[in-house]
């Protein structure tokens, strides 16, 4: 008997894995026609949207993703490969603000003010795909970031009939956590899509790239900027 449920148990087991395995791979597959990572072969569009993630590690080193999708924002804006950059990221608190971050560095890279545009509220990859569209009616713009966030980034911006491209960036080579935990992030987001059929938790007035939008002020949540930096912020 209890051989019998250990084997049932295995079984089991061995059939999540393979579906969770199979799940995985369907998403890659899916999206690979769409995915570049040869700048000079990607498709022009006007937009860039770069994923947001956090510039440091909890040890303090540069975080190698963020540093890539830095790099290779600036390179298809230099290319003209884009027109406008689109940073879609967290604003959790006045100390951790993924957007404004970005945006400091991609000046430094040459890129000028007033070809970027901030959204505040991504908060997710589905909110931040969602609302590039919702929000900044943009229907037809490149994602930036590495080839593994392309896929799931491009697998729901398929899902909700949106047209998106995506330039993968270089991958950091100690990735195996980072990949596991994507697997488990492209469950969450099958589950969003196809069970709970999730939206972004905030959204926004439309409004045209690049059409300048002053930042409220007195808002919380909403970080204090100088006066030149009004113009260039829709949130």
């Amino acid at each position: 008997m209890r051989k019998r449920l250990l084997y049932g148990l295995i079984i089991i087991l061995g059939i999540a894995l393979a579906t969770i395995i199979l799940l995985d791979r369907w998403i890659a597959w899916d999206t690979a026609p769409s995915i570049y990572e040869n700048i000079e072969e990607l498709p022009a569009r006007d937009v860039g949207m770069v994923l947001g993630t956090s510039k440091y590690y909890t040890t303090g080193a540069i975080n190698l993703y963020y540093s890539s999708r830095i790099q290779g924002a600036a390179d298809a804006y230099h290319s003209g490969k884009v027109k406008y950059l689109l940073l879609s990221g967290d604003n959790g608190d006045h100390s951790y603000n993924e957007p404004i971050t970005m945006r400091k560095d991609l000046i430094k890279a040459g890129v000028p003010a007033s070809k970027i545009v901030l959204d505040f509220a991504g908060f997710r990859t589905l909110d931040s795909i969602v609302r590039t569209r919702k929000v900044f009616d943009t229907d037809n713009f490149t994602i930036i970031t590495q080839r593994f966030h392309c896929e799931r980034a491009l697998f729901i911006a398929k899902h909700k009939g949106i047209d998106a491209q995506c330039l993968a960036v270089p991958t950091p080579k100690a990735m195996f956590k980072v990949r596991i935990r994507e697997v488990f992030a492209r469950l969450g987001a099958l589950a969003d899509l196809y069970i709970l059929n999730r939206e972004p938790k905030f959204l926004g007035e439309q409004e045209s790239i690049p059409a300048p939008i002053k930042m409220p002020e007195g808002i919380k949540g909403y970080p204090a900027v100088s006066p030149d930096e009004l113009t260039v912020y829709k949130i």
